[in-house]
């Protein structure tokens, strides 16, 4: 695990941030909050976030509003200056990604593209 200065940025909203404590408070075994991609949808990328017990060797954490965020190594590049919000549509509460290195997102908004080819 690795807890020095990144060069990377993630940004929690107030919203995203309350919602995340309120996980974390009813499963007290979280390290954290996990944002993770996985290969998913149309367009190549989806978020897969979780509230891990244990933190990983390859794994940053870095701490927003009081939350600490775990970050695999090899996704920070791919989400460097994303934006997590935690917003109410309609009957529906989503957490959702202001992410500049996305280059392209599907129709419905489940995946995006960055520069770099998913393999």
């Amino acid at each position: 695990m690795n807890q020095q200065q990144h060069d990377i940025s993630l940004t929690l909203t107030e919203n995203a941030a309350a919602r995340i404590r309120l996980f974390m408070q009813k499963n007290p075994q979280a390290r954290g909050f996990k944002i993770d991609l996985k290969k998913y949808g149309c367009s190549g990328w989806g978020y897969d976030v979780s509230l891990p017990t244990d933190i990983e060797a390859d794994e940053l954490v870095l701490e927003d509003k009081g939350v600490p965020l775990i970050i695999p190594a090899d996704v920070l590049d791919k989400i460097d200056g994303t934006v997590i919000d935690f917003e109410k549509q309609g009957i529906n509460q989503i957490f959702t990604y202001k992410n500049p290195q996305a280059t392209g997102e599907c129709g419905c908004g489940e995946s995006f593209t960055t520069t770099e080819t998913v393999n």
